[in-house]
């Protein structure tokens, strides 16, 4: 035997699913001759590439962990105590290696199933019973993206909320102390929509004023003063003006809490909670609230329902896709969450308990008090009257120069403002770095360190604010948060959760559009680097080197990728890269003087998203027909384009199309727009389809974005963390989101889309780690495998069901739509085949979207042959349940398809009142015997989880014996 010393395994046989033998059967039961056959019959030959990409090329895991080391080396690692927002924390074990680093948690999916996510929505659960008790308010949801966002969904909440007489006041008041990242958003936010943003000192402001409907507070401030709001919201409550808090979670273990000041709404981060900085995020964002908003709360609410056996059961509750029903009337483009980091959110806190983040809450403010009284002996002032954990020394220019030097060779990092110097401590700090502040500040006095003697300090501190800060009510009383306190019943808790959910460790998740695809980990081991989590998104540009040569290398190849000139990786979200996408057309053309525009034109088969963040944008939509092939109406789109030309901004189009085609006129539609002055948006979220085989650039749109969650193998941690950069042509650079703090974005940038410059910056290592070891060929080569594996399940599916639309050449894209609506003549709904695939072992298909009725399948190019024949075997045999209907060999109201999904509890039972077998019921195919997913509830009474809102923990005594289980 030649022995080969070369690699002999590339990544992209690890990340494609099917086997060169595979692919020759696929392709025999497809009926095409080769994949380039394929590819030339499903995607228009006009818009197909003319060369390769220009992308390095693939190096081995080995490799690129090697080369990514001393990539990640770059970035220095120095103490911060810069605050605003982003502070150090310490992330137990326990929750890092089970939850962050565990797939069971971060590749599962939205949990739209709620019988096969039970942990994750119990977990959810927690964060917002948490979240509602620190904050003192009646309600809070699942998460929102970052701080600035949940502050700007508050004013806008309250916008569309206004009482009767106040409907026609548009100012919403910031105090001057609000974060300067938050004011930002709130200033890119409120224009659109018709908000005037009026921001200054509380002293100024004027309660009475008509025409003010709302005002922001940041509790404790910018300067890290607490101060006693109560008489504010009592007065502004009287003259109907509303109150919104930005207020630090922690924090409120040791001050009172807003909603017991009055507050409407309670916004903030729960980073601190034991989820690493990450150079701005991913973070979990809460958003807390009245009961009396509760239909008006932006993103998802977890709720307590029951399933067909009375049992308690969670869900998602109320408006949780509020976009897709609303559309362009929508208030909230808002459609995913930050799940993962909500969890561990959350897990910190059961972890820890009340006792234990009072506790941490303490030190913190101990730490910073000591500092404080240790530099006025030096002879610094220190100004903050009542604080948590930040203190604000007056320091002229030449002392904050000074100071400044000394710090940064002590590998330390403060905020500086002018006239002062800011420090912020956190759970991460110590009594030893007390000492180094000290000494840092000695060196520019007369003074000798040892003249501060930190001792005789230590033993007197105490927390002593002023009257009516001091928390007097408790919080996080239930069982959940005073049980799993030891590492084993932790480990066993946060698994016992794990085990009741279904994700990618289980078996395939085929939704169709979500792209559910292997999250290599290889991609994943960087994440958790220190050299990545643990950098301040504010420290100097020269300290996160690694970082800027890590967005520079990923801008250059997914402008490459789409064929345009410029990418910002920004927006933290796909929505969040639809609002910028949008923003920056806006400013297109304001740009030349066109503010008129302001029509967006959008398929009536778009995303809902796509019409809410038109309206956001401040645009009218104009909705354009789909004929009955599911393509975009031609003649519709000229008609609206031209009767529309003057006022057209731009229009939204998903490519491939939402229904799973390659529309072959996609050229022409883009022409008819520049024609009547309007620019074309494209939707990325069918990008795993183009990569490598056409590109937006090419097909002649200006803007599009791309879910690196969905393309670009970032997971989907259960429903968040996302990212959605948007890439732009020539033309639109300019206008590229900045931020007030850290330089980005194009030369005259629309103002910030997120919170942080770069959005959720640790996870980008993922989609740079799926680029550089796939390579350009690899890319390539994984978009030709996802159109394989759509049309191979297509034609092992349309001898059995209808398969909706197809491309000119009978093919599918990626994904494809199968039409279960025949089926209502025997009573079966296309939900009872979602929740009997349950039983089958596989999450759902996308249920009645675009197209209600149907399933919308996504198999990815990850899965291999086998795991697409197991799907379809699934498929089919339920079809043959159906027939058993039709035929009348079963009963039409209680048959396998009906009661679905069957739990272990039910099967348990002496008696079985159902008129087949349990065999039939739990295992109708034998490959289920080997690797039974177990669902932990009947299928779920969503209605009464509506009229019966619960959104808190269950009660204690209905929970024990849960927890002893």
């Amino acid at each position: 035997m030649k022995i080969d010393l070369t690699p002999s395994v590339r990544f992209e046989d690890r990340h494609n699913g099917p086997s060169g033998q595979n692919v020759k059967e696929m392709l025999a039961k497809i009926g095409a001759s080769s994949l380039d056959e394929l590819i030339d019959q499903t995607i228009p030959k006009a818009i197909q590439l003319e060369a390769p990409l220009n992308l390095p090329s693939a190096k081995s895991e080995m490799v690129f962990l090697r080369d990514f080391r001393q990539l990640a080396a770059k970035n220095k690692i120095y103490k911060s105590f810069i605050g605003l927002g982003y502070y150090d924390t310490i992330t137990p074990g326990v929750i890092l290696r089970n939850v962050m680093e565990n797939p069971g948690w971060y590749t599962a999916y939205t949990p739209y199933q709620a019988e096969i996510a039970q942990g994750r929505l119990e977990a959810l659960v927690n964060y917002q019973t948490m979240i509602m008790d620190l904050t003192g308010m009646e309600m809070a949801n699942a998460s929102l993206l970052d701080e600035g966002t949940a502050a700007a969904e508050a004013m806008n909440m309250l916008f569309a909320t206004r009482p009767k007489n106040k409907k026609k006041a548009a100012k919403f008041f910031v105090d001057e102390k609000v974060f300067l990242q938050t004011k930002e958003i709130l200033k890119t936010r409120a224009l659109p929509v018709g908000i005037e943003l009026v921001e200054g000192a509380l002293a100024d402001l004027d309660l009475t004023d008509p025409a003010l409907y709302g005002v922001m507070l940041q509790y404790p401030n910018a300067d890290g003063e607490a101060i006693n709001y109560k008489e504010l919201v009592s007065a502004a409550k009287e003259n109907e003006v509303y109150t919104a808090f930005a207020a630090d979670l922690l924090s409120l273990t040791l001050l009172t809490p807003p909603g017991e000041m009055g507050a409407d709404v309670v916004v903030g981060t729960t980073q601190r909670f034991g989820v690493p900085m990450g150079f701005g995020g991913p973070h979990a964002a809460y958003f807390a609230t009245q009961e009396a908003f509760k239909r008006q709360v932006p993103g998802r609410i977890i709720g307590i329902s029951v399933d067909r056996d009375g049992n308690k059961a969670y869900r998602m509750a109320l408006q949780t896709r509020e976009q897709h029903i609303k559309r362009e009337r929508a208030t909230s483009n808002i459609c995913t969450a930050q799940v993962l980091l909500a969890v561990m959110a959350g897990m910190y806190a059961v972890y820890h308990g009340p006792k234990g983040l009072k506790d941490i809450a303490a030190k913190i403010h101990g730490l910073a008090k000591l500092t404080a009284q240790g530099l006025e002996k030096l002879g610094f002032a220190q100004e903050n009257k009542d604080y948590f954990d930040t203190i604000k020394i007056k320091a002229d220019d030449v002392q904050q120069s000074k100071i400044q030097a000394f710090a940064v060779s002590r590998e330390m990092n403060f905020r500086y403002e002018e006239g002062y110097v800011y420090l912020a401590f956190d759970e991460a700090k110590t009594v030893e770095d007390v000492q180094e502040i000290i000494e840092v500040f000695a060196k520019t006095t007369h003074h000798a360190a040892d003249l501060v003697d930190l001792k005789p300090l230590m033993e007197q501190l105490d927390f002593v604010v002023s009257e009516g800060l001091e928390r007097s009510s408790a919080y996080m009383e239930h069982m959940i948060f005073n049980a799993f306190h030891s590492e084993h019943e932790m480990l066993r808790y946060i698994k016992r959760l794990e085990n009741r959910d279904l994700s990618l460790v289980h078996s395939m998740i085929s939704l169709g559009s979500c792209t559910m695809k292997l999250n290599a980990t290889a991609e994943m081991i960087p994440v958790t680097w220190p050299e990545f989590g643990q950098l301040h998104p504010f420290v100097p540009q020269d300290q996160a080197a690694g970082y800027y040569e890590l967005f520079q290398d990923l801008r250059n190849w997914l402008s490459e990728i789409t064929g345009f000139a410029e990418t910002s990786l920004q927006p933290n979200s796909g929505a969040q890269g639809e609002y910028a996408g949008l923003m920056v057309i806006k400013a297109y053309h304001e740009s030349r003087g066109e503010n008129h525009r302001n029509i967006a034109l959008i398929p009536s088969s778009a995303h809902g998203t796509n019409p809410a963040s038109a309206v956001m944008a401040g645009m009218k939509v104009v909705i354009v027909k789909c004929d009955e092939r599911g393509n975009i109406d031609m003649e519709d789109l000229k008609l609206k384009a031209e009767k529309h030309k003057e006022e057209l901004s731009s229009f939204l189009v998903t490519y491939p199309s939402t229904h799973g085609v390659f529309e072959e006129a996609i050229r022409e539609m883009c022409q008819i727009i520049h024609e009547n002055g309007g620019q074309v948006y494209m939707d990325g979220a069918n990008m795993n389809a183009q990569v490598g085989l056409t590109s937006p650039g090419v097909i002649g749109a200006d803007v599009c974005h791309l879910n690196l969650h969905k393309t670009f193998c970032i997971p989907h941690g259960g429903g968040g963390p996302g990212m959605g950069p948007i890439c732009v042509a020539k033309h639109l650079a300019p206008f590229l989101p900045g931020n007030p703090i850290v330089k980005t974005g194009g030369q005259t940038p629309i103002s910030a889309i997120s919170a942080a410059p770069f959005g959720s910056a640790s996870i980008l290592p993922i989609s740079y780690a799926y680029i550089a070891m796939m390579g350009r060929d690899g890319l390539k080569n994984a978009t030709q495998m996802a159109i394989l594996n759509a049309n191979y399940i297509k034609a092992r599916l349309e001898e059995y069901f209808p398969i909706l639309y197809t491309g000119t050449q009978g093919r599918a894209a990626h994904e494809m739509i199968v039409d279960f609506r025949a089926f209502k003549a025997v009573e079966i709904e296309v939900e009872d085949i979602a929740k009997r695939l349950i039983d089958y072992g596989f999450h759902s298909p996308t249920v009645s979207f675009p197209v209600a009725g149907t399933l919308m399948i996504e198999p990815t190019e990850s899965e291999t042959k086998a795991e697409l024949d197991r799907f379809c075997d699934a498929l089919i045999s339920i079809r043959a349940e159906i027939k058993e209907i039709e035929d009348g060999k079963a009963d039409p109201e209680n048959n396998v398809l009906k009661n679905a999904p069957h739990t272990a509890n039910m099967v348990m039972q002496d008696e079985w009142d159902f008129p087949y077998s349990r065999e039939k019921a739990i295992y109708p195919l034998d490959y289920v015997r080997n690797s039974k997913f177990w669902p932990t509830v009947r299928r779920i009474d969503s209605a009464y989880g509506d009229r019966n809102l619960v959104c808190s923990c269950i009660p204690t005594e209905e929970y024990e014996d849960e927890v002893a289980s």
